[in-house]
């Protein structure tokens, strides 16, 4: 569980008060188990740990602790401080009644679930290739694959005969608690178990919500340059397709576009956006929120890889920063364990649930029950949030080792971009004459993946030129060496150039 985003989020609205650092960890710790975003059973951090995350005293957490033991919050037992089975809050308990009478809003009276397109899907084929520096594939030598047999062979045996039939088509009811539970805590998604679809992947996702949630015809938003795999679902549900603008913020939609080419959904990468990897600010955020609102419009939030952030505090998804949030959440599994597993999900507004969920009754019936119990218990056991630190702790040394190999080799002749979160970075060139898609083929001749990033394109137009690296899968101590034969394969420097990049890497040799 990320600690420093539940504390932050709280502070933010309730450290005004002038409450005490103390107060202000009990009261808020106290507030996320009767929400239930700390849910019962769960093991708290030990005090030491989480008083190294906060950057508090020990003596703050532990009393913190104390007092919540006191109230019956917590108990203690062979885990350490656990949370106590205690009533939810009335309130957070009826808050759904409300919203799924209402609807979302007045001006969302339009969303509903679709008829599904009958055009077939544009999915482009998984990637074939390994190594350096293929996009989007994690560490795979790194996760702990006995641990995930033992929990594999456990659900087997629990596993009753009536549970070999066809799965429930919304998934299993353990999965979806716990990914609940899971997205609550970690990334302030506001949602009980009733919202979340369990799914084969973000493409499954996507597949599944551009067909169900806009009619043939319709228009989405794309960022541009964006995910391809996106582009390719929008094209196989016959949507018309608007490419929006990138910058440093995210996402930056214009006035005219909202005038021109009004959009019934809009597909954004907040957190870490594919391919440049810019983050959406709080600002931008917000403004999208309310301008989707007025529209009548619901954003994609595409969450794929939001647990590794490098550098700076943590943002809170979309989802959660208001309570009538028009926005459908997707997140997946790939990234954080492995891509065979090929389990997604998608997290539905409460109003859209009821038919989201007749939907996925009528379509084919899904499987997998065994995976999916065993990854439930991966997450409430603590086992997921284990690895995903490790594995931030690894993508940012390897992240690290990247971009100083690629200052040394390179200096002044590419600028890097999107180092602050993921599982990528983008290297753009500064010579207008190089072609990355030609030098992405002769980098391939030579054992080295790396995509150009003007494939990336959703729209006409200039395309930024550049070229995409996935690092988490390549070990930090040859990250020098490769960058090094990469960078005597690129084309020669203009003279101006060149010169500006000697002088970096003396720079960088100093």
């Amino acid at each position: 569980m990320d600690y420093s985003l539940l504390f932050n989020a709280y502070a933010a609205q309730h450290g005004q008060q002038g409450w005490s650092r103390q107060r202000l960890l009990h009261a808020c710790l106290r507030s996320a188990i009767r929400q239930g975003t700390l849910a019962a059973g769960t093991a708290l951090a030990p005090s030491r740990a989480l008083a190294e995350e906060l950057g508090v005293a020990r003596n703050t957490v532990l009393y913190a602790y104390e007092q919540l033991a006191s109230e019956g919050f917590v108990q203690c037992d062979r885990r350490g401080t656990v949370v106590a089975a205690v009533p939810l809050q009335a309130a957070l308990a009826q808050s759904a009644v409300p919203l799924a009478q209402a609807g979302l809003s007045q001006r969302m009276s339009n969303l509903r679930c679709s008829q599904p397109a009958a055009a077939p899907g544009g999915v482009p084929p998984p990637a074939s290739q390994m190594g350096a520096f293929v996009p989007g594939v994690p560490a795979l030598d790194q996760f702990p694959l006995a641990a995930w047999r033992r929990l594999l062979e456990r659900a087997w045996r629990s596993l009753t005969p009536a549970q070999l039939n066809y799965g429930d088509p919304a998934g299993e009811s353990p999965l979806r608690v716990a990914i609940a539970d899971h997205l609550r805590a970690a990334r302030g998604v506001v949602c009980d178990a009733t919202q979340v679809f369990i799914t084969d992947g973000t493409q499954s996702s996507l597949d599944l919500c551009l067909r169900a949630l806009a009619d043939v015809g319709d228009t989405i938003w794309i960022e541009h340059p964006g995910y391809a795999g996106a582009l390719a679902a929008a094209r196989g549900a016959s949507l018309n397709v608007t490419g929006i603008e990138v910058d440093e913020e995210g996402i930056a939609p214009q006035p005219d576009d909202w005038l021109l080419r009004p959009p019934r959904l809009i597909y954004t990468t907040p957190s870490h956006q594919y391919p440049l990897g810019s983050v959406l600010s709080l600002r931008r955020r917000v403004a999208l929120l309310d301008a989707a609102r007025r529209a009548a419009a619901l954003i994609i939030e595409d969450d794929y890889d939001s647990e590794f952030r490098h550098d700076g505090a943590p943002l809170s998804a979309m989802q959660g920063l208001a309570a009538d949030a028009p926005v459908v959440y997707l997140g997946t599994f790939s990234k954080t364990m492995f891509p065979s597993l090929r389990i997604g999900f998608v997290v539905v507004p409460v109003a859209l649930a009821p038919g989201f969920a007749q939907m996925r009754a009528h379509a084919s019936a899904r499987g997998r029950v065994g995976e999916q119990l065993a990854l439930a218990e991966f997450l409430h056991s603590g086992q997921f949030a284990r690895h995903v630190r490790r594995m931030r702790r690894l993508y940012r040394q390897r992240r690290d080792a990247l971009v100083m190999a690629v200052q040394r080799h390179l200096g002044a002749r590419v600028t890097l971009q999107g180092m602050s979160a993921g599982m990528h970075l983008v290297l753009c060139f500064k010579d207008e004459s190089w072609r990355d898609e030609v030098i992405s083929q002769q980098l391939l001749a030579h054992g080295i993946v790396a995509e150009a990033l003007s494939a990336k394109a959703v729209q006409g137009g200039l395309a930024l030129q550049g070229l995409v690296l996935g690092y988490a899968q390549v070990p930090a101590e040859q990250m020098d060496e490769l960058i090094r034969r990469m960078a005597a394969l690129l084309p020669p420097e203009t003279t101006a150039t060149a010169r500006t990049s000697r002088r970096a890497q003396r720079k960088v040799k100093a």
